[in-house]
């Protein structure tokens, strides 16, 4: 079961992202529960291995503002990073930022369902 601790050990910023959502803890937790099955994450893991920038930004900067909102810190800022670089067009291998994003939302999926 996904608690307000479990996500601080995760490095979340819980009182942050409570504060959105004047401090529903429910609310929040449904939420969170609801990030590691957005599609966005599948979207840009489709488009980085295309290599087709445009889209891999629109997902990323999507991912971004969900992530930034939540106050979920690890992840937001790896795809923050790589928001940045896909807004500059930057040509390079995403691979190792693609499954640091991904093995963290594995991660928060594994809090999810216990």
């Amino acid at each position: 079961m996904l608690t307000i601790e479990k996500l601080n050990d995760f490095g979340a910023n819980t009182e942050e992202g409570l504060g959105r959502c004047y401090g529903n803890e429910a609310l929040y937790l449904r939420l969170v529960g609801m990030i590691p099955a957005e599609a966005s994450f599948d979207k840009l893991q489709s488009a980085i291995e295309s290599n087709d920038l445009d889209a891999a930004f629109e997902a990323a900067h999507a991912l971004k503002g969900v992530l930034g909102n939540l106050s979920l810190t690890p992840m937001y800022q790896v795809c923050s990073e790589m928001t940045e670089l896909l807004r500059a067009r930057t040509v390079m291998d995403y691979s190792a930022l693609l499954q640091d994003l991904l093995t963290k939302r594995d991660t928060l999926g594994a809090m999810c369902a216990d």
